[in-house]
C-alpha cells in the first residue's frame, strides 16, 4: 500500500509539473492547459486577453493583506497577481473584480466606460466625473478606492447580467450576495478540448480582509489544478462554495 501511494504521489507531481511553469510571469505562461486541452482563442484587445496576460509575482510568493501581513495558506492559492493594493481595508472580493475590470478599461483608454454602481442608490459613479479633466493613473487609483468604499457584492451582483454556465467567457464572475456578506471570484482563463468539447477555467479572487488578488487552486482535483472543469452544479473553491447559476457578466 505504501508503495502504491508513492507511485500515485509521483504521478500527481509529474502531472503538476506539466501544467505549472514556475518561471512563467503571467497566467498564460505559468499555467499550461492539461494534456488534450488548448486555450480558448480571444481577441488581443479583449478583457479575456488582458486577464490571461496578468503579471504574476515570483512563484512561491505569499499573498499580503492590506496591512502587510502574510496570508500563509498553501491550500488556497497557487500564485499572486503582481498588483499593488491600498493600505486600507478596501480591496476585498468584489472590489478585486471591479479593479481588474477598471484596469482593463483604463489600459484600453476606454475612460467613459469606467463606472460602477453604489450600493446606496444603485446608480453609477463615472471615472470621468470623479476628477474632471484628470485622467491620470493616480486619479484612477483614487477613484477605484472611492468605489470600493461604497460598493460591494450586492451592488456588483445587481450590476452584472446573468449568463448560463455553458456560455462562460473569460472575465465572467461567480458572485453571491447575502444580507451580511457574499463573495465573488473571476474567471481568469479558459481552455477547451476540441475533440470532446470539455472546457476548463482558472479562477482569481481577493477575500476578507482586503488582500492581494490570487490565483486559486482546485481543491477537488489536484491533477488539473489550478484549472476547474466547467459543468453545472456546485463549484467548490478553497474559501467559498458557488453554484453554476451564480455566473454573471459585465455589460459591454
Amino acid at each position: 500500500m505504501k508503495h502504491l501511494l508513492t507511485i500515485i504521489l509521483a504521478i500527481l507531481i509529474s502531472l503538476s509539473a506539466q501544467i505549472i511553469n514556475e518561471n512563467g510571469t503571467t497566467i498564460k505562461s505559468r499555467f499550461s492547459p492539461p494534456e488534450g486541452f488548448t486555450r480558448i482563442e480571444v481577441d488581443s484587445l479583449s478583457f479575456g486577453h488582458y486577464l490571461r496576460s496578468l503579471n504574476l509575482k515570483q512563484f512561491g510568493s505569499k499573498v499580503l493583506y492590506f496591512n502587510g501581513e502574510i496570508k500563509d495558506k498553501n491550500d488556497v492559492y497557487i500564485s499572486v497577481v503582481d498588483q499593488e493594493i491600498s493600505p486600507r481595508n478596501l480591496q476585498q472580493c468584489a472590489d478585486a473584480v471591479m479593479r481588474l475590470r477598471g484596469e482593463y478599461l483604463y489600459s484600453r483608454k476606454r475612460f467613459e466606460d469606467i463606472h460602477f454602481n453604489f450600493l446606496s442608490d444603485g446608480k453609477p459613479r463615472f471615472f470621468t466625473k470623479y476628477r474632471v479633466n484628470d485622467l491620470s493613473y493616480r486619479t484612477f487609483r483614487k477613484y477605484m478606492d472611492y468605489i470600493f468604499a461604497f460598493a460591494n457584492t450586492a451592488s456588483l451582483h445587481k450590476e452584472l447580467i446573468h449568463v448560463e454556465i455553458d456560455s462562460m467567457k473569460i472575465g465572467d464572475v461567480f458572485i453571491q450576495k447575502s444580507s451580511t456578506y457574499g463573495h465573488a471570484v473571476i474567471v481568469a482563463d479558459m481552455a477547451v478540448n476540441k475533440i470532446t468539447g470539455r472546457k476548463l477555467f482558472i479562477l482569481a479572487q481577493s477575500y476578507m480582509p482586503a488582500q492581494e488578488t490570487q490565483i486559486l487552486i482546485n481543491p477537488n482535483d489536484a491533477q488539473i489544478s489550478p484549472w476547474y472543469e466547467l459543468k453545472s452544479g456546485v463549484i467548490i473553491t478553497p474559501e467559498w462554495e458557488f453554484r453554476s447559476t451564480d455566473l454573471r457578466r459585465f455589460k459591454e
